[in-house]
């Protein structure tokens, strides 16, 4: 059986960068002077960037075979190019500078994803057992990241995230070449499969969950900010989420032995009407802040590990890498960044009230969706790849 360690290594280093540059990537742009919107625009570039990238170089890879080259070259020029922008503090040389990274960083995650769950495929739920050390990574930085910066100062941001990214190039030389054992099933056109309602539905699903978490990704550290909390209170916040996503991805064995995939779904979209509908309303209190943070376990953990699962059992295996890549553009891409850019103009005029409501909103559509198309049934069934 091939190690899945190089690829716990990827998601740990991977997820380290997210663990500094969600939390604190905001609060380095707001250190610039810049609008709301123009924070907005800057901290969507990495989910616009997932409209783009992972549906081109997942056809790259399905069409060649070879997902190691694109993960490590992309990774790489993912590093070098986010060194620059530290060079200037003007907005059009980070808008540039961004775009370019953000470009090839969005390539590496679908593939190994795709290779991951390809490999945990006879095994379910082994899938969350590596991509739990993603969350650890994330929780290492979130936790650690405020206290960094006190020490180094708001403006050494660009340049601790450039490390990070390094860490993940050099992680992706560990990331082995996955080759499919046996020769696969006739497969017809992606569009086949891509049609079908149930397929539409979990995208829009993914959408929704997404479009829902992008005011979070953008403007969350900046309403904690903005209610009194310092940066070591913000990152512990973030990184409290984490945790129990850690907690929900070990125990995902178990989960997926009661329950099928589409009621996890269905669980994770309802858990987000609740979390964002509490951000709305209770930012201010530090506990209701603190549960709504522990419902990160469902509006993520179970929704990332759930989508995964369906979108390996509903497409042949020939075109995992382009779904994989497909679900990222989905969710992260159109979703996050459409939710962040309209959290952007919502943001000025309705501060966290208004904007986490509009994300309670996109959830609670989201729910309405899944009962409909999707229609959740108690049991897990057999055929589940995860």
């Amino acid at each position: 059986m091939q190690s899945l360690w190089p690829f716990a290594s990827f998601y740990f280093t991977y997820f380290t960068f997210q663990g500094m540059f969600s939390p604190f990537w905001g609060l380095y742009l707001q250190s610039l002077s810049f609008s709301a919107w123009q924070i907005s625009v800057l901290m969507a570039l990495s989910t616009l960037a997932r409209i783009v990238a992972p549906g081109f170089w997942g056809w790259l890879a399905d069409r060649s075979g070879r997902r190691r080259n694109i993960i490590v070259t992309t990774s790489i020029l993912s590093a070098a190019s986010f060194c620059l922008v530290g060079l200037h503090d003007g907005f059009w040389w980070i808008f540039v500078s961004l775009t370019v990274s953000h470009f090839f960083w969005a390539a590496a995650l679908p593939l190994v994803e795709a290779s991951t769950a390809y490999l945990t495929r006879d095994n379910p739920g082994r899938y969350s057992r590596v991509r739990v050390w993603g969350s650890i990574g994330f929780v290492c930085l979130a936790m650690s990241g405020g206290y960094l910066l006190d020490w180094l100062g708001i403006a050494a941001t660009p340049w601790i995230v450039s490390a990070l990214l390094a860490g993940v190039a050099l992680a992706a030389f560990k990331v082995p070449e996955v080759v499919p054992q046996g020769k696969p099933k006739p497969a017809g056109p992606i569009w086949d499969t891509l049609k079908k309602p149930a397929v539409m539905a979990l995208f829009a699903c993914c959408f929704l969950q997404a479009f829902a978490h992008g005011p979070y990704y953008t403007f969350y550290s900046l309403g904690l900010k903005a209610f009194g909390y310092d940066k070591a209170a913000v990152g512990v916040l973030w990184a409290l989420g984490v945790v129990f996503e850690v907690g929900v991805f070990m125990l995902m064995p178990r989960i997926m032995r009661r329950f099928g995939l589409e009621a996890l779904m269905l669980a994770s979209l309802l858990a987000a009407v609740l979390r964002f509908g509490l951000i709305a309303a209770c930012l201010a209190s530090p506990a209701v802040a603190a549960f709504a943070q522990a419902l990160h376990a469902l509006t993520y953990a179970l929704h990332h590990a759930s989508a995964i699962g369906l979108i390996n059992r509903m497409f042949a295996e020939q075109h995992h890498g382009r779904a994989q890549g497909l679900y990222i553009v989905a969710s992260f891409g159109v979703g996050g960044s459409g939710g962040g850019l309209i959290g952007g103009l919502v943001w000025p005029h309705g501060g966290v009230m208004l904007t986490f409501a509009m994300s309670a909103v996109a959830a609670l559509i989201g729910v309405l969706v899944c009962l409909r198309w999707l229609r959740p049934a108690g049991k897990l069934r057999a055929a589940s790849p995860v």
